[in-house]
């Protein structure tokens, strides 16, 4: 029986050496061996764990901060809840939870979700369908109007392309076959690469053997909502892992069961991410139009939206679940877990308020 390995091998026999972007692609979105085609992998019983599996107090902190920033963007009925890779749609299920509470905000928004999973649509709509969602393969996709959307560990996963200095030039890295023409490996294009474009220009005379990465999705993304913020109210945030400034290092990496393993071994079969860099991220929404608030870490903003608080009302609430909320609440806070790792960025219209979350004092 075939394999995804089968199907790529094939391919670069034809074609040559396959870009990062490309086998991510294959790996994560192709319609029958892709990852997110054939799993529903977060949980324990998945291959990672993200904030909102780790505690329900994430959610309903977002949710609370989407009904905020729903009143300083002006209220506007109706307004679009955007998430991009909802996953298993636990942040929508805890956020709503917190929102319902919030009678004119609930009426007023209509919930669209960014999945291009059928297994995770399926899983989704279990958990949202009541809510009356509209799903989209793309975020262009989604109608025209005053939005409030939510990514969390979304542009991790989004294709990335990886740039080798050489003496002279940037070349790029790509996926090739080994001398036994069936094994994967990673090869260096021969000729300068135009992507080289893409280079910082503080980071264009890197030393030799240096590895700069980029994310053409994700800046696409980021012009997207830059001019669609232009032209009707609304406020985006993104939380992931990566660095505040742009630099060279190889951040590519595959995950199994909670587990690092080999990028090229078993594509299909583990999840693929690279760290984001968010300064080309902010300074692509800001160049089309938008203004950008953080990034912050993911600690200073949930404590400044008050997650203290939250985790000793569901202590009181709960006692006897103490260890497994306070061991929740230490994983998003911890630096030595998310707390620090994980940065959250605003991209917002021209003109509002700072988001909640991103002052810089302690609320």
């Amino acid at each position: 029986m075939a394999t995804l390995s089968d199907l790529i091998a094939q391919r670069i026999r034809a074609l040559g050496p396959m870009s990062i972007a490309e086998f991510m692609h294959e790996a994560l979105q192709h319609p029958r061996f892709g990852y997110y085609a054939t799993r529903d992998p977060v949980g324990p019983e998945g291959d990672f764990i993200t904030a909102p599996e780790a505690s329900q107090a994430f959610g309903e902190l977002i949710g609370l901060w989407c009904a905020d920033t729903w009143e300083r963007i002006g209220r506007p009925d109706p307004v679009r809840l955007v998430e991009l890779g909802p996953g298993r749609g636990t942040l929508l299920r805890d956020a709503l939870s917190a929102i319902a509470r919030i009678k004119d905000f609930r009426r007023a928004l209509r919930l669209h979700l960014v999945e291009t999973g059928a297994r995770l649509r399926q899983v989704q709509r279990e958990r949202l369908g009541e809510n009356d969602p509209t799903w989209h393969r793309d975020l262009g996709d989604v109608p025209a109007g005053p939005l409030i959307l939510i990514a969390n560990e979304f542009l991790d996963a989004l294709p990335i392309v990886q740039l080798e200095r050489g003496e002279t030039y940037w070349h790029e890295r790509a996926v090739d076959l080994a001398s036994d023409d069936a094994h994967l490996i990673f090869a260096r294009a021969a000729a300068p690469s135009a992507l080289a474009a893409l280079v910082p220009s503080g980071l264009a005379e890197a030393a030799p053997g240096s590895i700069f990465e980029a994310c053409p999705a994700a800046l696409t993304i980021a012009a997207h909502l830059g001019r669609r913020l232009n032209t009707a109210p609304g406020v985006a945030i993104f939380i992931d892992y990566g660095h505040t400034e742009s630099a060279c290092g190889d951040t590519l990496q595959a995950v199994r069961r909670h587990r690092y393993c080999g990028i090229l071994d078993q594509p299909g079969n583990a999840d693929l991410t690279a760290h984001v860099d968010f300064a080309r991220f902010a300074e692509a929404a800001r160049a089309a139009g938008a203004t950008t608030h953080g990034p912050v870490t993911q600690r200073d903003f949930l404590m400044r939206l008050g997650i203290e608080a939250r985790a000793q009302q569901l202590l009181r609430a709960a006692p006897a679940q103490r260890d497994a909320i306070a061991a929740g609440i230490r994983r998003l806070l911890d630096p030595q877990e998310m707390g620090t790792l994980f940065k959250v960025l605003a991209i917002g219209s021209p003109g509002l308020p700072v988001p909640d979350g991103f002052a810089e004092h302690l609320s």
